[in-house]
């Protein structure tokens, strides 16, 4: 039987030992194929045979690839040495019928397609725990009040829930782009050698790729196309490029300047060798370091996909270690942000007191919209909004303590609006009069 694997053993599935086993089950399956075919002359006892003696260990692979240089003959070589070793000496060898009328590429590309099945599976879980972490926060900070940035400068007010929420749509977003990759990914063929079925009927394919949950290719070329691994490949590069949009603004928030939200920081943890009061964001640091790693891997899927006519194998050495290290770093940075995320702390206190920080510059686009509404013209009301807003701007650059940028609207006799109408639009809620639209979509989220 194939392993099955779970989240902490993504590596596992990378392993000659899983690759191996899939091997194994491959060819023990098109051996059972040619049986119920009838046509090859293997019968169902000796199909029974050879599922029932077939094994192999790595170290003995290796030890025969080190003199054939070939891994498909050495795994078939040691699967045959386990198959015979019972056959008297005289006796038609059952392993004869293995890889009957089979290409390695047959073999490769269809095991490499169920491990990245696999792999796909145990990424599918992380996302949708991450993104049911931050559907749950964004719930619970639905009534924090923070400013909202553009360019990194103040701009509106929101609330931080709207933040967790955002994350949570990439993480559906990328959940659906992971299920259409895998099933990009879930393709077998097992064609001959250069697609043909020339030595081999279709229907060993069709065996085979049912019972393992795979779809035939229509037309494989001896090998199956690489787009399909490229999509999977771009896509995990796109996964990558959320986590680390996600890592990025926990860093930004855990700044100095600004710390509205910082990542864990565990009992013991020290921050700097030489600064005892640091708590940096390795984590996501982290996160977002190993993504560039995985954006990088996609432009070996991409060129992977044209190859010499029907095949080559440049593509080989070069997807062995890019897929696999794609697949484990991505696995490794979900896990740490879905502790970041869960972990998050959040400061409700430094966010009002940021808010406040430019003292009442981010409603400056209300009180436009709301001298506009008494009458005058919208270059008139961007000259008076505008000109207090760069004296206000001016005393905050300078760190000095004047008058709010609602006492500076009050003061001009040019501004046409009164203290009541002032104090209405200097109200941070007035901004989010409609928040539960976005909240109420939230809901309807499910993972």
């Amino acid at each position: 039987m194939i392993p099955r694997y779970t989240r902490p053993q993504m590596g596992g599935i990378w392993q000659n030992e899983n690759k191996f086993s899939i091997w194994k089950e491959i060819e023990l399956l098109a051996c059972e194929a040619q049986a119920e075919l009838g046509a090859s002359g293997i019968t169902k006892e000796e199909a029974a045979w050879i599922r029932a003696h077939a094994d192999f260990t790595v170290e003995r692979i290796d030890e025969i690839e080190a003199v054939t240089n070939h891994d498909v003959i050495a795994f078939l070589t040691c699967l045959a040495e386990h198959i015979d070793a019972d056959i008297p000496e005289g006796q038609e060898k059952p392993s004869r019928w293995v890889h009957y009328g089979m290409t390695s590429s047959d073999l490769g590309d269809t095991a490499l397609s169920y491990q990245i099945t696999q792999a796909l599976g145990i990424i599918i879980e992380d996302v949708r725990a991450i993104g049911e972490v931050c559907r749950r926060r964004a719930f619970e900070f639905q009534e924090t009040l923070c400013v909202g940035r553009t360019h990194g400068i103040h701009a509106e007010p929101m609330t931080f829930g709207m933040k967790f929420g955002s994350w949570a749509w990439a993480m559906k977003r990328a959940l659906v782009r992971l299920e259409e990759a895998r099933k990009v990914a879930a393709c077998g063929a097992i064609s001959g050698a250069v697609g043909t079925y020339s030595s081999i009927d279709p229907f060993v394919e069709q065996y085979v790729c049912e019972h393992l949950g795979l779809s035939p290719d229509p037309l494989s070329t001896q090998v199956l196309a690489r787009d399909r691994h490229a999509q999977v490949m771009s896509t995990l590069a796109v996964t990558a490029a959320s986590f680390e949009s996600i890592a990025m603004q926990v860093r930004l928030l855990q700044q100095s300047d600004v710390i509205e939200a910082e990542e864990p920081f565990k009992k013991g943890q020290k921050g700097s060798s030489a600064m005892p009061h640091k708590r940096n964001p390795i984590t996501a640091e982290r996160v977002c370091g190993l993504a560039r790693t995985i954006k990088a891997n996609a432009q070996v899927g991409y060129d992977d996909v044209a190859l010499w006519y029907e095949r080559d194998i440049s593509h080989s050495g070069a997807e062995r270690t890019s897929l696999a290290d794609s697949f484990i770093a991505l696995d490794y940075i979900a896990e740490k942000l879905r502790w970041i995320l869960d972990g998050l702390q959040v400061y409700p206190e430094a966010m009002k007191a940021n808010l406040n920080k430019t003292r009442g510059l981010v409603y400056s686009s209300k009180v436009l919209l709301a001298l506009v509404q008494t009458g005058i013209t919208r270059e008139e009301a961007y000259a008076i909004v505008q000109r207090n807003a760069m004296a206000t701007w001016h005393d905050v650059q300078q760190a000095k303590v004047g008058p709010t940028y609602r006492d500076r609207l009050e003061a001009d006799p040019e501004c046409t609006l009164d203290a009541r109408e002032l104090d209405k639009i200097f109200d941070p809620w007035q901004f989010l009069t409609r928040k539960n639209v976005v909240f109420n979509r939230l809901e309807q989220l499910s993972f």
